[in-house]
């Protein structure tokens, strides 16, 4: 197998027993990091000389729905209404499967351009088995890691998941398969219990949506049926009550927050506040091209600005004057884009952090500044030099690799000019 050195940078381990940064070298063999240190021994490994760059693990981006890629910001003024009228309402019964494989392929390497490593990429548009697996073939070909997490169009509340669907999908070394069900907010007691259980009965993370409202009885059938914990993720958690935080944070469950479009559409205001007062933190994502820039650094900036801003005019009403310290830290800020993304997917034991024995997914920056956790907050898609995924670049010298942008590209049009007049309004 093949073995990398990376000589000389300054990382960002996230790695809790570690400094926020410290000059290292990180050794590769094969699709695994075997050592982070100084002056590590190179023999039979390629050396590359990342010099003034900074590395940090591969970012995560816990929530996109890249089967929409191709309509790429057609929603900017949109309220959460709009959304689902024209998006689901309208145009996605007309997508085909060569729609979904050319959205997942183009959206999954946006990912990758931006030094997203991992994607949590909700699928909720299947109305055929050849839609499911066009779109996971998309996610396949671009070389991300990932779970495809399978959904289906909007239906009836007392409809269950087709599970059946979700066994015959077969992932791939670098993909998953999770259950995007309509959740407790959307279903009877019964359904949602029984999605809840056929998730648990295969170890997949069940992912949902819970926004537009209080929590609905469901909620409590499946909290009855013991059926919440670490392989929960809800998305958004607009409408819970500080009750219902507690719960979901004691089970261990995780709460992904898509902060841009949160606050831009109308699914209420980021819970990041009521997360951290529990000692627990979001996982990130940037839900839909179609709306928000998929840059899940921007999603991390926005929760911290947006968190920061309540935290200083709360300390403002209490007291009379400006808070004279920050609440939140930018290092915690890239904790909810890499360590929370990872366990909300639950690959916390492979990805999210730069150690001895987790997978070979890094990112190197090159954009030298005096804080260098904050010039990887900071950085765009033109500052990621290099994207690694397990051991293998997907990303160098600012380009990606093994793809022809120009076909990627001419194809996405082509989708777009078929699905852009279906679109209501």
């Amino acid at each position: 197998m093949s073995r990398t050195l990376l000589r000389g940078a300054c990382v960002i381990t996230m790695a809790p027993h570690r400094p926020d940064t410290e000059q290292a070298d990180i050794l590769v063999d094969g699709d695994t990091i075997v050592a982070v240190g100084g002056n590590l021994d190179a023999a039979g490994a390629e050396t590359v000389d990342v010099t003034g760059k900074i590395i940090m693990p591969g970012l995560v981006n816990a929530h996109l729905h890249t089967w929409q890629t191709a309509l790429r910001g057609v929603g900017t003024d949109w309220t959460l209404a709009d959304y689902l009228g024209r998006m689901h309402g309208a145009v996605a019964r007309h997508y085909r499967p060569e729609d979904m494989r050319i959205g997942t392929l183009a959206g999954a390497l946006d990912q990758l351009d931006r030094g997203t490593t991992t994607l949590g990429d909700w699928c909720h548009n299947t109305p055929t088995p050849d839609h499911a697996d066009a779109a996971l073939d998309g996610l396949r070909a671009a070389g991300i890691r990932g779970v495809f997490l399978h959904g289906t169009p909007y239906s009836a509340p007392d409809a269950a998941h087709p599970v059946g669907e979700v066994d015959r999908l077969a992932g791939g070394p670098l993909i998953g398969i999770g259950m995007a069900v309509r959740g407790p907010q959307l279903s009877t007691p019964d359904a949602a219990v029984a999605d809840f259980r056929a998730a648990a009965e295969r170890g997949l993370v069940v992912s949902l949506h819970q926004s537009g409202g209080a929590p609905g009885p469901a909620w409590a059938a499946v909290r009855a049926a013991g059926l919440l914990g670490p392989a929960t993720n809800v998305v958004h958690g607009a409408g819970l009550t500080e009750e219902w935080f507690k719960i979901l944070v004691d089970a261990g469950a995780s709460i992904t927050c898509t902060p841009e479009n949160e606050l831009g559409q109308g699914h209420g205001s980021p819970v990041t506040g009521h997360l951290l007062r529990l000692g627990a933190a979001p996982s990130l994502g940037t839900d839909t091209d179609a709306v928000t820039p998929a840059d899940v650094l921007s999603a991390a900036r926005i929760a911290l600005a947006h968190q920061r801003g309540h935290d200083h005019d709360q300390h403002r009403q209490t007291t009379g004057s400006f808070s004279l310290t920050a609440t939140i830290t930018a290092k915690q800020a890239l904790a909810w884009a890499t360590v929370e993304g990872a366990r909300a997917l639950g690959l916390a034991d492979r990805v999210g952090r730069l150690e001895a024995g987790l997978q070979a997914d890094l990112v190197v920056i090159d954009a030298p500044a005096p804080n260098p956790v904050a010039a990887a907050l900071h950085a765009t898609a033109r500052d990621i030099e290099a994207v690694m995924v397990a051991g293998r670049w997907r990303k160098r010298d600012h380009a990606l690799l093994d793809v022809d942008p120009g076909a990627v590209r001419e194809h996405l049009r082509e989708s777009a000019a078929h699905l852009l007049p279906h679109l209501a309004g």
